[in-house]
């Protein structure tokens, strides 16, 4: 089948990278134009981008996927297959013109966390389990038809950067599989239960306070779920640090304000009351700064008793 991808993160690459092993008809790759980044603003390209650039294959950049040109390349290809991953929402315009249609991965068990952040909140709201699915477009999003689904185990530590990778495996796999069931002419297309819906809303940088105000257990998996970004922070000596390598203290108990800082005898670790509870923060990365430990940190920033995050 001649296929057409879509898409722009690390995520991604994983999937092309996994369908072009596997000899599959890349056609032509479709991803976000490039965008000025860093202190000098230079235009920098996506990793989908240099992906396909290395492997050869015609990259296509829109800024509108309702361009009438880039919909006539379209139909010039004429495409069996869109794999969508990571990318845009894609008008209707698009999305129908792919034969055997159009086929998106997701990152979560749907009809659970549907949107933009499906690791994030998944971890955030302390599941044990999350998954991959492949499924067919439709206008609304996140709401067609499934393919196939794969589930995967979250540990009480694991962040969103590591279920990240786990996933981005599990889903390149998946979604191999699902093209070739399509080759096949094997798919039973499985319509969602609408009463086993959540969502996943798009993570914005005021949404990533920490509130220590809340159990030890919610604050660790907040932490986590932000880890590595977008980055869950708060304010010391009035300046924002975001904070990472979470763990909670089972069985220790505090009287402490919510927020205030012990430190542990090895200085290793930043012990934070909570309410009820108290977890261990053991990495720390204040504004313009690299993370590091909390050792490193509290030879240049000394922390007298009774400090307190955000403050």
């Amino acid at each position: 089948m001649k296929i057409i991808f879509m898409g722009t993160p690390e995520f991604a690459v994983v999937c092309l990278r996994k369908l072009l092993d596997e000899k599959m008809d890349i056609a032509a790759v479709v991803t976000a134009p490039d965008k000025p980044a860093g202190r000098g603003r230079q235009l920098k390209s996506s990793p989908v981008k240099k992906a396909a650039q290395q492997a050869g294959l015609p990259v296509w950049q829109p800024q509108d996927l309702k361009d009438l040109q880039f919909l006539q390349q379209i139909d010039q290809l004429a495409p069996d297959l869109m794999i969508i991953v990571a990318f845009r929402i894609l008008p209707e315009a698009l999305y129908s013109k792919a034969g055997k249609g159009a086929v998106n991965l997701h990152g979560s068990l749907l009809p659970k966390y549907r949107g933009a952040a499906p690791i994030n909140w998944a971890i955030i709201n302390g599941e044990s389990k999350t998954g991959v699915t492949t499924f067919f477009l439709k206008k609304k999003v996140d709401t067609g038809n499934i393919i196939a689904r794969r589930e995967i185990a979250i540990t009480p530590d694991m962040t969103a950067g590591e279920l990240h990778d786990i996933m981005a495996l599990a889903g390149a796999d998946l979604l191999l599989e699902t093209i070739r069931m399509i080759e096949k002419g094997s798919v039973q297309r499985l319509e969602q239960d609408e009463t086993q819906v959540s969502q996943a809303p798009k993570i914005f940088p005021e949404d990533c306070r920490v509130n220590f105000h809340k159990p030890a257990g919610r604050v660790h998996n907040f932490i986590r779920g932000l880890t590595p970004h977008p980055g869950a922070y708060s304010y010391l000596s009035g300046r924002r640090v975001q904070l990472a390598g979470t763990q909670v203290l089972a069985g220790k108990q505090t009287d402490k304000p919510p927020g205030t800082i012990a430190i542990s005898e090895d200085n290793q670790a930043l012990w934070v009351s909570c309410r009820p509870g108290i977890i261990a923060v053991r990495g720390i990365k204040a504004e313009g700064k690299r993370q590091m430990s909390i050792a490193d940190f509290l030879r240049g920033h000394p922390l007298p008793p009774g400090t307190c995050f955000g403050e």
